[in-house]
Order: structure tokens, then C-alpha cells, then sequence
């Protein structure tokens, strides 16, 4: 499976983005997938995960209630939903995958695939 991120780009405090990822390959569906972010010099951090059927999700307590990750299985793409935007959420975003998982998956030695990342900048 191969990972696309997009929609990143440059936003005001208080403004909104939405971020994709598009999967190739046929196992998207039974995928348990999520989103990490990082910035320069840091460790990368876990944001959000959705399970397989998109019946489950989990955040970070950081983008909880600000953030909504989702995703169409028909589409074979994953979202995120970013409103309320920090300067602190200013990072690069990555999405990832697994198909072993179904569930909520937090660590990021549990995912197997990833995609290559979109920059999301927000100024004050």
C-alpha cells in the first residue's frame, strides 16, 4: 500500500485545513490508519487514528474536539479536519497505515506503511 498526504499550507491562528491521504492497493478498508505529526529537531507525535471501519477514532488531548480525522473506504482516502488552528500545531503531518490492525492504533512501530508528509504552518 502507498500513502499520498495533502493539503497542507499556510493558515491564520483560528483558521481551518483539511489534510488527505490517499491509498493505493486494495487493503485500505482493513486498514487501521492515523495521522502523526513533527516538527524540526523533534520526535515525531501521534495526532489521531481511526479504525478500519471508521466506527472508532482516538486523539491526541491536544487536537481533541479541535481536530476530525474520518475516512471513505469507498474512496480508499482518510481525512483530517483541522479547525481552530495554532501556532503550536504548526508541523509536518503524516499519514500511516496498517493492515495487521483494525482497531485504534497509537504507536508508531505499529504501522507499516507511510506517506510522505505535508507541511502545515500557522502563523499568529
Amino acid at each position: 500500500v502507498q500513502l499520498q498526504a495533502s493539503g497542507g499550507g499556510s493558515v491564520q491562528a483560528g483558521g481551518s485545513l483539511r489534510l488527505s491521504c490517499a491509498a493505493s492497493g486494495r487493503t485500505f478498508s482493513s486498514s487501521a490508519m492515523g495521522w502523526f505529526r513533527q516538527a524540526a529537531g523533534k520526535e515525531r507525535e501521534f495526532v489521531a487514528a481511526i479504525s478500519a471501519s471508521g466506527g472508532s477514532t482516538y486523539y491526541v488531548p491536544s487536537v481533541k474536539g479541535r481536530f476530525t480525522i474520518s475516512r471513505d473506504n469507498v474512496k480508499n482516502t482518510m481525512y483530517l479536519q483541522m479547525n481552530s488552528l495554532r501556532p503550536d500545531d504548526t508541523d509536518v503531518y503524516y499519514c500511516a497505515g496498517t493492515g495487521r490492525l483494525l482497531g485504534i492504533v497509537v504507536h508508531e512501530d505499529q504501522y507499516d506503511y507511510w506517506g510522505q508528509g505535508t507541511e502545515v504552518t500557522v502563523s499568529s
